[in-house]
């Protein structure tokens, strides 16, 4: 059980932790812990950010905030003069007292008694003003944009979809393996891998390493190596791609959620771990971010009832491969496919985004692709065709998350990575672990951009993670 503010807030102490207060810590209490502390009449200092001024002859009005909530605490200034100097941007520390609210916006307000300007801002050069800007445009800003309303509901919404996911993770019994982002291995095998490589330096062997070394596409195998002493483990971890897509799907550097599991033999275990996973995490999102859930849902129904649909107790849907590709066959003359579905290619994102928004309307795994077109590690069905695989489509992102049963017999492990044509050698370590007590085990994947983009509806992961790299684009 993790340490959530609300938790917190009601035990006081938990799990050894001992709450203490801001203010006790010598820091100026958050607008929400403001807010959720204080009674109508008390006297609160707050500090933050001025998102909008509006002065007229009697009185001034100015919203503030601190990034701790959606929406700012308005600021009620009787003397129209002490709102001398206030513009969009600024900084200020405020004393006052907190009032009831007569606007439908929010329950409380402060009556300002004193007003400091910590840090000025030119209101002609400031980029972010009191109307709606693209998702465009602040990507241009990127220094800037946490201020917006949009980017900081989102940069909650990763803080507490993170909390959720360790919840999860711990209330399960999975421990957390911070795997490596330098190595010598792909596991994917597709080569679009980052190379590290010391300036002045022609070969690998004569470099830092002595080796070719990359950045991690991801944290499989070493979680692997953990999952052979540990039963059940998952990091929450950055990777890399060298992906050249300028799709909304894809960035070169983002966040990896993975999991593997000792002793799993069942396709159907894993998924049902996976279904939890999202579901669980959802609905902790539901219960401590709702707010921020609400301004991307509420004039999205489709959006809300995706939400609630993840969240319900009714088990997601599940077909195989060759289910799939028979229903988008079937769908084909109609939906008019640019590829068109057949046995043995990969899914597109046409497919997938049919099967998962029109078909079924909600979220769906996919199990048992065919052999050829997956990784070298995933364990083969008996028909000798296809793998014990999956892969979860939902609205939006279409993938989600993909995992597999592993290969844990030493020599059939032996034949996929000789087949597959890796370096001579390099895999011997992962390979060794199926000869010392080695285990029927599964493992997935989840990009955690993912599930911050499907649980709001944007349309771009370059508007999900705080600084977006990509091809041709690497700022700041």
């Amino acid at each position: 059980m993790l340490c959530t503010a609300r938790s917190v807030a009601k035990a006081g102490v938990l799990m050894g932790f001992r709450r203490v207060s801001s203010h006790s810590l010598g820091l100026v209490p958050t607008l929400r812990r403001v807010m959720q502390d204080n009674a109508v009449g008390a006297d609160i200092k707050i500090s933050g950010w001025i998102r909008s001024v509006r002065i007229q002859k009697r009185v001034a009005f100015a919203e503030v905030s601190d990034g701790s909530t959606l929406k700012g605490v308005q600021v009620i200034m009787e003397d129209p003069l002490m709102a001398k100097g206030l513009t969009t941007g600024c900084s200020v520390e405020i004393a006052g007292t907190l009032s009831d609210s007569p606007g439908r916006e929010q329950s409380k307000e402060i009556q300002a008694s004193s007003i400091k300007i910590v840090g000025e801002a030119d209101a002609e050069t400031y980029p972010l003003q009191k109307k709606r800007h693209t998702l465009e445009f602040l990507r241009e800003i990127g220094h800037l944009r946490p201020r917006s309303q949009t980017i900081g509901a989102v940069t909650r919404l990763r803080d507490y979809a993170e909390m959720g996911l360790h919840k999860f993770f711990h209330d399960n019994e999975f421990v957390r393996v911070h795997t490596p982002a330098l190595t010598s291995n792909d596991c994917e095998g597709g080569g679009e891998t980052f190379n590290v490589v010391t300036p002045g330096t022609e070969h690998p062997e004569s470099d830092f390493f002595g080796k070719k070394v990359n950045l991690t596409v991801s944290g499989q195998l070493h979680l692997e190596v953990f999952a052979g002493a540990f039963k059940r483990v998952y990091t929450l971890n950055p990777a890399f791609r060298a992906e050249p897509s300028q799709t909304g799907r894809h960035l070169s550097e983002f966040w990896m959620l993975e999991a593997e599991c000792a002793f799993v033999d069942s396709l159907s275990t894993l998924v049902g771990v996976e279904e939890e996973m999202v579901r669980s995490t959802t609905q902790f999102l539901v219960d401590n971010a709702g707010a921020e859930l609400e301004l991307f849902s509420r004039d999205n129904e489709r959006l809300a009832k995706l939400v609630r649909r993840l969240t319900d107790s009714k088990p997601y849907a599940c077909i195989s491969y060759t289910e799939a590709i028979d229903i988008l066959q079937k769908a084909d003359a109609a939906a008019k496919f640019v590829f068109k579905p057949r046995w043995g290619q990969g899914l597109q994102s046409e497919h997938e985004r049919y099967l998962a928004t029109t078909h079924f309307e909600g979220p769906v795994f996919v199990t048992d692709y065919p052999a050829a077109i997956k990784p070298f590690y995933m364990l083969p069905n008996p028909d000798g065709r296809t793998v014990a695989c999956m892969d979860l489509l939902v609205p939006g992102p279409c993938e989600l998350l993909g995992g597999s049963l592993r290969v844990h017999d030493y020599d059939q492990l032996k034949s996929a990575i000789e087949t597959q044509g890796f370096e001579e050698g390099s895999l011997d370590w992962y390979l060794n672990l199926r000869k010392y007590g080695t285990t029927p085990h599964a493992g997935f994947g989840m990009g955690f951009e993912r599930f911050i983009q499907m649980i709001t509806g944007l349309d771009s992961v370059r508007d999900i993670i705080p600084f977006p790299r990509h091809g041709g684009r690497c700022q700041y």
